[in-house]
């Protein structure tokens, strides 16, 4: 790849928008910049714990031997949420602003629309497994407020190696689940429908640092289980628009697309 002020920008087309407003979820590939994925690369292990040695994939497999409760650098069997990066600038540009990263977002909710990124959510990953039998699924849905997940890859991702997971279709199914647009309100259907929906098989998004997946904020998802050798390492986004405040509060529309102005409504 080449960096970022010489790389051509990566656009939607239309049958990304048909597919994303089907399926709930779209995979962009090979959009990031080199440069600052090799920056949060090298930033986490800066800041590994001792049990993990870079030159030594051994070490990756979990779970951590010692548990870090602090919400920024959260390392947690064999999960580690890396937080405290989120706020810097260059992390900011990796994934939040890159310019076809924005371009795509605005694409779907917007020209001009979006809040102002403060910051990314940090540097998510996931040990290998190791040895042992194969682990269930089962879906969620993020409880905060947003309308747009991005997950970038800062590294390669192979199949079954803790990729984001996700129900296609089932952003349909969990928008009137809920008594407000984007809040965790959710009604009494709610758990008939996740139970239904985690008794499908998701669909694995692996692929290559540089790959970006959007998500729709009512798709069914989860952190894929790492049965690779390595370890699974990304940056997620959350967009949000400008009248969220307000439209947050509302109950789910008709049209659960009236709010994406990029995407076909539900009327047409």
């Amino acid at each position: 790849m080449r960096a970022s002020d010489e790389k051509e920008l990566v656009r939607l087309t239309a049958e990304d928008i048909a597919f994303f407003r089907e399926n709930g979820y779209l995979v962009k590939r090979n959009v990031l910049d080199e440069g600052l994925m090799k920056r949060a690369r090298d930033h986490l292990w800066e800041n590994a714990p001792p049990q993990l040695l870079r030159e030594d994939p051994d070490t990756w497999i979990g779970p951590f031997q010692e548990t870090n409760e602090d919400n920024m650098d959260k390392r947690h069997g064999f999960r580690w949420n890396f937080r405290r990066p989120g706020g810097e600038e260059w992390m900011i540009r990796l994934l939040a602003t890159d310019p076809s990263v924005y371009g795509m977002a605005e694409q779907l909710l917007g020209k001009g629309l979006l809040q102002d990124p403060k910051r990314v959510r940090g540097i998510y990953c996931t040990l290998p497994y190791g040895e042992g039998p194969r682990r269930g699924t089962g879906c969620h849905v993020d409880a905060h407020p947003f309308h747009l997940g991005a997950v970038g890859y800062i590294d390669d991702v192979p199949p079954d190696g803790g990729g984001f997971n996700v129900w296609p279709g089932s952003h349909r199914e969990f928008y009137p689940m809920f008594r407000s647009q984007y809040k965790m309100e959710p009604t009494e259907g709610y758990d008939v429908v996740r139970r239904k929906v985690s008794a499908r098989e998701p669909v694995d998004l692996h692929g290559s640092a540089g790959d970006v997946v959007f998500w729709h904020h009512r798709i069914g998802h989860m952190a894929g289980h790492n049965y690779s050798r390595q370890i699974r390492q990304a940056v997620l986004y959350d967009y949000r628009k400008t009248d969220l405040a307000q439209t947050q509060e509302e109950p789910p529309c008709v049209d659960m697309w009236r709010d994406w102005i990029g995407v076909e409504s539900d009327a047409d």
